[in-house]
C-alpha cells in the first residue's frame, strides 16, 4: 500500500516536472511551426481525402455501367442500320439535284 503511494507521489511530481520544462515549450513551438507549415502548403485533411475517393469510385462504377449500356445499345442499332443501308442501296436512284458542280469565279 505504502508503495502505491509511493510510486503514485512520484509519477504526479515526474509529470509536473515535465510539464514546467522546457521539453513542453518545445513541443508547443513545434507544434505551432508544423501547423503553420501544412497550412502553407495547401493540404487537404484524410476525410476530404476519403470523401473524394468515394466519390471518385462511385463515379468509375457508372462509368462503367454507362459504358455497358452504350454497347448494348450499339449493338441494338448495328443491325438496324446495316438493315436501312442494304434496303437504301436497293431503292437509291442517283438524284441529278444533288450533283452539283462548282463554277470558277470570274
Amino acid at each position: 500500500m505504502i508503495a502505491k503511494q509511493l510510486f503514485e507521489e512520484a509519477a504526479s511530481k515526474i509529470s509536473e516536472t515535465l510539464a514546467n520544462s522546457p521539453a513542453k515549450d518545445f513541443e508547443k513551438n513545434a507544434k505551432a511551426m508544423l501547423g503553420s507549415a501544412f497550412n502553407k502548403m495547401d493540404l487537404v485533411t484524410r476525410e476530404e481525402y476519403d470523401i473524394q475517393q468515394q466519390i471518385l469510385i462511385k463515379t468509375r462504377v457508372k462509368l462503367t455501367e454507362l459504358e455497358a449500356r452504350l454497347a448494348q445499345l450499339e449493338a441494338q442499332l448495328a443491325p438496324q442500320a446495316s438493315e436501312a443501308e442494304a434496303n437504301g442501296a436497293q431503292t437509291a436512284e442517283p438524284n441529278p439535284e444533288k450533283t452539283t458542280t462548282k463554277r470558277k469565279p470570274k
